[in-house]
């Protein structure tokens, strides 16, 4: 009995047939150099193909020189775009997956610091985010932009691709913007009435369709819902505009998304976002629009989820990005019935905050982006087995159960080395365990006990409970990766403040008091708190917010307040996108927010902070308890130790630098890759 039956059944597309309802959604990559796609970006969309995704959008492309918000944009109008649709296209469609190119305008949801360009918006009302003053379009540049969409169009049907898909209405960029009377104030043939606002669209439906043969695929991506915004489009307006766009016959599908950068959490909502936060919206869309396809999308991340979406006929579609960044395999792992072996995306925005300074990556798949090194962990060494080489090692010993260890042992078992893990506490998981504690972060979980649950269907020997020492391991493995992380500082200071990270330098006066605690007695300890709780942050990471919405919430309901000396509480989670979203968490609980302050003194139940900026002092009385989340110390003493009598030891994570679970995971990655034999070296 063939598994998810509704999933795996074929599609029709306009003149085309899918192989299965099982699509991958554009979203950014910034793997282009030279504003075209790359060979990386035929490996990452061939791998997907390979592993039986049905339909790919390709990322975003700029139908116009003024849609540049990052120097890592495809530029769909130049025809130099041509012979890199045809690269990508050689690595997907041998695999029967149908691939399509993404026309867009961003508007003003975006600035010209890039472009150099005026921003271009139906009305001069700037982005919450960018905030710009954006230029407002002459009749003149909205047929400019037309002729760029009909142009980029063109070039995706020279360059072999299956179609295309329009792309601007939808996430408020510039053809939402249009339709929505939130931001668009023209009294011209574009403004008003929604007949004047719909005529963009269907101009640009109509060249688009012209441009393209009947042959190929033409789809369009809209929102369900903008959200709530101040005479913004609900789902109901969008019913209405998918109405209108059916009814052009000129399209072969609906793509429906939500959110506007005034609420991007909408758009992909991270952890606690539910799962499946837009098929309603989406299922509303589909009843309007009669048998046009329809393609869905918001964190479905199960094949349990996908069937029931499609059984239920709230979409004709299953759209996913993140999860196919997580588990590119993920399509026939579902045919297969292993719905448990797929890697789940956790919801913590990872990719969506590494493209804001390098390429994609993803929190737990090391693979994404160097999928041509790194997909699938070959099965044997890549150099001769001789006593002199690394491919001699044969057993592997891994110390530390957190994402660095985790990992370094299933990549180890994966190309066929027998593999001993060793874990102090009782649980594998680490850090991360502790941030799991916290209810809005316990999908995050799904990184570390998905790797334990690979673990022992590898067969991997995990002896938890058990402090190994460099006289357990000496001379009993032939190779040794030590994934021992770190362990909290206690002494208070910044790094405002470097002489004072000195060993044997004196801690802030009353840190040593009983009532300072830090992350790892809160969270991993689970120690009782009193009533009222200084958090001192001195990171800006999600520790310090995850304590403090522990402590805020369910039945504790402390008293808390977080003092950082950073700009903004939370600094660290801008390129997640997901800082509002928190923020307004932490609100709703009471919690205080406090910015440029840093920590001078504990005493009894008083303590005293310094503005960073004039040196004033501030008391907060009383305060029960202090958590401090200002650094961590790498537990390297064990890879010292053994680094001294054995020859192939490696650490990774945080033994060598306490960082981030990313660096964990790649680390964990390529070391046992490296120890085993298995080349690397390609790999940065």
């Amino acid at each position: 009995m063939r598994h998810y039956p509704a999933l795996f059944q074929p599609g029709r597309l306009g003149p085309r047939t899918t192989r299965n309802r099982v699509w991958m959604t554009a979203h950014a990559t910034e793997f282009t150099t030279d504003h075209t796609y790359s060979a990386t970006h035929a490996a990452y969309y061939g791998e997907r193909a390979a592993k039986g995704v049905a339909v790919i959008t390709m990322e975003a492309t700029a139908v116009h020189p003024t849609s540049q918000p990052r120097t890592g944009v495809v530029l769909a109008y130049e025809p130099s775009v041509v012979e890199s649709y045809r690269t990508v296209a050689a690595a997907v469609q041998p695999h029967g997956t149908l691939l399509l190119a993404q026309l867009w305008h961003r508007g003003r949801e975006t600035d010209s610091i890039v472009s150099r360009l005026p921003v271009w918006a139906p009305s001069p009302v700037p982005c919450a985010v960018y905030r710009e003053i954006p230029h407002e379009m002459t009749a003149a540049e909205i047929d400019e932009l037309v002729v760029g969409y009909a142009r980029s169009a063109a070039l995706a049907v020279d360059g072999g691709l299956d179609g295309v898909e329009i792309h601007g209405l939808a996430h408020g960029y510039l053809l939402g913007q249009f339709l929505s009377p939130a931001t668009n104030h023209r009294t011209d043939d574009y403004g008003g009435s929604l007949d004047n606002r719909f005529r963009l669209v269907r101009r640009i439906i109509e060249r688009v369709r012209a441009a393209v043969p009947a042959t190929m695929v033409v789809g369009i991506r809209i929102n369900g819902d903008d959200g709530d915004v101040e005479n913004g489009l609900r789902t109901a307006d969008w019913a209405e505009i998918a109405r209108r766009i059916a009814a052009t016959a000129a399209v072969d599908y609906i793509s429906v998304s939500q959110g506007t950068y005034l609420d991007r959490m909408l758009i992909y909502g991270a952890s606690p976002t539910p799962m499946g936060h837009q098929i309603t919206a989406t299922s509303s869309i589909r009843s309007a629009v009669g048998e046009l396809p329809v393609v869905v999308v918001g964190r479905i991340t199960t094949p349990d989820m996908a069937e029931g979406v499609l059984l239920r006929g709230d979409a004709d579609f299953v759209g996913m990005a993140r999860q196919l960044i997580a588990d590119a395999d993920w399509v026939r792992k579902a045919a297969e019935g292993r719905a448990n072996d797929i890697r789940p995306c956790v919801g913590a925005n990872h990719c969506i905050a590494s493209i804001a300074r390098t390429a994609l990556s993803c929190i737990h798949n090391p693979a994404v982006g160097r999928e041509a090194v790194l997909a699938a962990a070959p099965a044997t060494p890549s150099a001769p087995a001789t006593p002199s080489t690394r491919a001699s090692v044969r057993s592997v010993a891994v110390v530390g159960a957190g994402p660095a260890g985790l990992r370094a042992a299933l990549t180890a078992a994966e190309i066929g080395r027998e593999v001993t893990l060793f874990e102090r506490a009782d649980t594998t998981g680490g850090q991360v365990r502790w941030l799991g504690a916290v209810e809005s972060y316990r999908e995050w979980l799904g990184i570390t006990d998905w790797l334990t649950d690979q673990l022992l269907k590898a067969g991997v020997t995990i002896r938890l409970g058990h402090a190994a020492t460099a006289a357990d391991l000496a001379g009993q493995f032939d190779a040794y990766i030590i994934a021992t992380g770190s362990s909290p500082r206690r002494d208070g200071w910044t790094a405002l403040r470097p002489a004072r990270w000195a060993p044997g330098a004196p801690a802030v006066p009353g840190t040593d008091q009983w009532n300072v605690f830090t992350v790892q007695d809160v969270l991993g300890e689970q120690v009782n708190l009193p009533a009222s709780v200084l958090v001192v942050d001195d990171l800006g990471d999600r520790r310090a917010l995850a304590v403090a919405e522990h402590l805020a919430g369910g039945a504790r309901r402390r008293t808390v307040e977080i003092a950082t000396r950073l700009t903004h509480v939370g600094a660290g989670l801008t390129d997640s996108h997901d800082l509002p979203s928190v923020t307004g968490r932490l609100r709703r609980l009471g919690v205080r927010l406090s910015a440029g302050v840093e920590l001078v003194e504990i005493k009894d139940d008083r303590v005293t902070l310094a503005d960073v900026h004039n040196g004033e002092r501030q008391q907060r009385e009383p305060v029960d308890a202090v958590v401090l989340v200002t650094g961590q110390r790498a537990d390297d003493g064990l890879l010292r130790e053994l680094s001294a009598i054995e020859r192939q030891v490696v650490g990774v994570g945080d033994c060598v630098a306490p960082r981030r679970v990313f660096d964990a995971v790649w680390e964990g990655e390529l070391a046992a890759r490296r120890l085993v034999g298995v080349s690397a070296a390609s790999v940065s």
